[in-house]
C-alpha cells in the first residue's frame, strides 16, 4: 500500500508515523514544507515558498506532488494547516489528524479560520484526535461522529522503559546525590514552567538538596532564567535545553518526578507519556483528558493551573516517601503498557488504512 503523509516532517510525531508504517513495509511518501532530513525507508518530498504569493504556490505544488505520488491513502496532520492543502488536492481517501490546538483555538481567531477547519472536517473521510474533548470540539465544528476515531499517538514502550538510572548522565547533571524533579514542556507561555519555578523555593525549604531539570526551549527562556537568578534559586536549577527524543530515556529513568504545568493539553502529553513509560510519578495540572490518565493519590498528582503551592506540596509529599514513588511510577508503566503503546495505536490505524483503500480500490 502507497500512503502519502502531508504533515510537518520536523516533528518527532511525525517521523514515528511515518517510520512505522515503512518498517511495516508499506510504500511511504512524505511532503512536507518543513527542511526535513532523510527519515529511512520514507520517500521525503520538502517544499518551501517565501513570497507573498506562498499560499497559491504551495497548493499548486502539492497538488501536482500529489498527482505524481497517487497515493491509496492521503494523510495529513494538522487541520488547519496540512489539512487545508491535504481536502484542496482533492485525493481520496482522505485522513486529517488533529493535534489541538488546531481545532481547540484556531478556529477562534477568526472567521476564515473556522471555515477553513470545517471544510477540511467536512472533506476528511477519516479524522483521528488523541482526546475526548478534541472529539467533541470537531463534532461543534460539524465533523460526522461516525468519522472521528480516538488514535493516541503512542509511546514506544521497547525505547522509553524503567531501566534503571544513569549515572554518568546523573554526574554530569550533578544530581548523583540529589532527589531530582524534570520539566519537558517548551519554554513557552502555554506551558507555564513559571509556575513550577515559583515553587522551587517551597520545596527547597523542605528539602535542600533536591534539583530541577528543566528542559525545552523558547520565547519565555530568557524571562524564566532570569526569575530563577532573582529567587535566588540558581545551584538548584538546571537549564538542559532541548532533549532529542532518543536521549530522553536516559534522563527520564535518572530523575524521581515528573512535573507538567501546561495551561491546556490536547491528549495526554508526549512528554507525560513517556515519563509515566519510564516509570515515573507526575504531577500535572488538571487539563484537558489528563484526569483520564492520572487518578489523583493513586498514580500521581493532579494540582491545579498557576498554583506553585499546591505543586510544592506534591513534590514535596513524593521525595519524602520514595515507596510512594515506586508504586505510583509501577502503576505508570502499566497504563502506557496497556492503553497508550504506540505499536498497539499505530496498529489500529493501519486497520483504518487497509479498510479505506479497500472501499477506494483503484
Amino acid at each position: 500500500m502507497k500512503v502519502c503523509y502531508l504533515a510537518n516532517g520536523q516533528s518527532v510525531h511525525t517521523q514515528k508515523w511515518v517510520r512505522y508504517f515503512a518498517d511495516r513495509g508499506y510504500n511511504v511518501h512524505l511532503v512536507t514544507f518543513n527542511e526535513t532530513r532523510r527519515i529511512e525507508g520514507v520517500k521525503v518530498r520538502n517544499l518551501r515558498y517565501f513570497s507573498k504569493w506562498a499560499y497559491p504556490s504551495r497548493i499548486i505544488e502539492v497538488k501536482r506532488a500529489v498527482k505524481e505520488i497517487d497515493p491509496d491513502v492521503l494523510h495529513a496532520h494538522y487541520v488547519s494547516h496540512y489539512g487545508m492543502y491535504g481536502a484542496l488536492s482533492g485525493l481520496r481517501p482522505f485522513v486529517v489528524s488533529a493535534w489541538g490546538s488546531d481545532v481547540l483555538i484556531e478556529p477562534e481567531k477568526s472567521r476564515i479560520k473556522k471555515f477553513v477547519v470545517k471544510y477540511v472536517l467536512r472533506k476528511a473521510d477519516v479524522i483521528t484526535c488523541d482526546a475526548e474533548h478534541m472529539r467533541e470540539a470537531m463534532r461543534r465544528l460539524g465533523a460526522v461522529s461516525e468519522k472521528v476515531n480516538l488514535i493516541n499517538y503512542g509511546v514506544d514502550t521497547r525505547k522509553f522503559t524503567p531501566s534503571g538510572k544513569n549515572e554518568k548522565l546523573m554526574a554530569e547533571l550533578g544530581i548523583y546525590a540529589s532527589p531530582a524533579v524534570i520539566s519537558l514542556r517548551n519554554l513557552e507561555p502555554l506551558y507555564d514552567v513559571e509556575s513550577l519555578i515559583n515553587s522551587i523555593p517551597l520545596v527547597l525549604k523542605e528539602i535542600p538538596e533536591s534539583k530541577f531539570v528543566i528542559a525545552g526551549r523558547g520565547s519565555e527562556e530568557n524571562r524564566l532564567k532570569e526569575l530563577v537568578r532573582s529567587l535566588g534559586v540558581s545551584e538548584n536549577t538546571l537549564f538542559v535545553g532541548f532533549i532529542p527524543n532518543d536521549e530522553l530515556p536516559r534522563y527520564l529513568t535518572s530523575i524521581d518526578v515528573y512535573v507538567s504545568t501546561a495551561l491546556s493539553d490536547a491528549g495526554l502529553s508526549a512528554a507525560t507519556a513517556e515519563a509515566m513509560a519510564c516509570g515515573l510519578p507526575v504531577v500535572i495540572t488538571d487539563v484537558a483528558d489528563n484526569r483520564k490518565w492520572v487518578e489523583d493519590g493513586v498514580n500521581g498528582f493532579l494540582v491545579p493551573t498557576k498554583d506553585p503551592k499546591s505543586l510544592a506540596e506534591r513534590i514535596i509529599y513524593l521525595l519524602k516517601n520514595e515507596g510512594i514513588m515506586r508504586k505510583f511510577g509501577k502503576i505508570n508503566r502499566r497504563i502506557i503498557e496497556e492503553r497508550n503503546d504506540y505499536y498497539k495505536e499505530m496498529k489500529k490505524m493501519e486497520s483504518i488504512y487497509e479498510g479505506l483503500a479497500e472501499m477506494h480500490k483503484k
